[in-house]
């Protein structure tokens, strides 16, 4: 492995050990083989750690770092942008698949147009097992010229979130608030990268996420469990997670360096965002969805 790889794959896991050797099998199985994964270890207390050791010994790709105390998701996540050394970047959920073209079609797309800031492929969702249970509908305006399309696109119509698995230019990502400490906190990252740049969506089924009661939402977990997975300082603590939202994507759109035209859309599409999930809004100020 070089010491400047083009291509950076972060993993960000803690007591992973259920389905990190899959994922690391699939990865390392990519036909794009100019890329080094960083695994960033949360402290784990499972098998995880003698399982990316043993995965570092056979691979010079593997950088694995192992935090001393459990510094909380979002920090991780991030940590694993901190160590990235390549052009383009990718975060990788230890428990998602990647099919072997995955990075290979996601690189010719940056490689080929200046302008794009994000290129994924469309997903499939598979549960535990690996069974396939959900086929996402692709995007329609992922690849818009103009700002406040692609920011209407993943606010307004923000299903699935997959984007932020795929492949960035990491100079680009540099510029976001990279992953919050608060539930959600990967959308409002999509908003501010949609503002920054043209996204692209391969028209191929190269992604798999999986669904599974261990994941930060998974089982259905309360919004209180779920705070705690982003920020376990404020766990037990009321949250208002619809408001929150609300500020962070408000917040993309005063970080964007848009015109005029584009800016005033995106604050429109916001009320329209606000009327759409008036109840969660709602239901969050009376304390129901904390």
């Amino acid at each position: 492995m070089t010491d400047h790889p083009r291509v950076s794959i972060g993993m960000p896991v803690y007591n992973g050990q259920n389905f990190i050797v899959e994922t690391l099998e699939s990865l390392l199985a990519q036909s794009y083989t100019d890329f080094e994964l960083i695994i960033c270890d949360n402290a784990s207390t499972d098998g995880t750690e003698a399982i990316c050791h043993d995965y570092a010994t056979r691979d010079p790709r593997i950088r694995y770092h192992r935090n001393e105390t459990n510094i909380g998701a979002p920090a991780n996540y991030n940590l694993c942008f901190e160590l990235a050394r390549g052009e383009y970047f990718k975060w990788a959920a230890h428990d998602d698949l990647c099919a072997p073209t995955f990075l290979e079609r996601c690189v010719e797309v940056l490689d080929r147009d200046p302008h794009v800031v994000l290129a994924y492929t469309q997903a499939k969702a598979i549960d535990d097992k690996g069974k396939v249970v959900k086929i996402y509908p692709g995007k329609h305006h992922f690849n818009a010229p103009e700002p406040r399309v692609r920011f209407y696109e993943y606010v307004l119509d923000p299903h699935p979130v997959v984007a932020v698995f795929g492949l960035m230019r990491r100079e680009t990502l540099g510029h976001t608030r990279l992953i919050g400490k608060y539930a959600g906190s990967d959308r409002p990252l999509l908003s501010e990268m949609s503002l920054l740049g043209k996204f692209y969506e391969v028209p191929e089924h190269l992604f798999f996420y999986r669904f599974h009661e261990a994941q930060s939402w998974g089982g259905n977990k309360s919004a209180h469990a779920q705070q705690a997975w982003y920020d376990a300082r404020r766990a037990g603590k009321i949250t208002f997670p619809q408001w929150r939202l609300l500020r962070e994507h408000i917040r993309s759109i005063e970080r964007s360096p848009v015109g005029l035209q584009d800016r005033v859309a995106c604050y429109l599409y916001m009320g329209y965002w606000m009327l759409k999930n008036r109840r969660r809004l709602g239901q969050n100020l009376l304390l129901r969805d904390v």
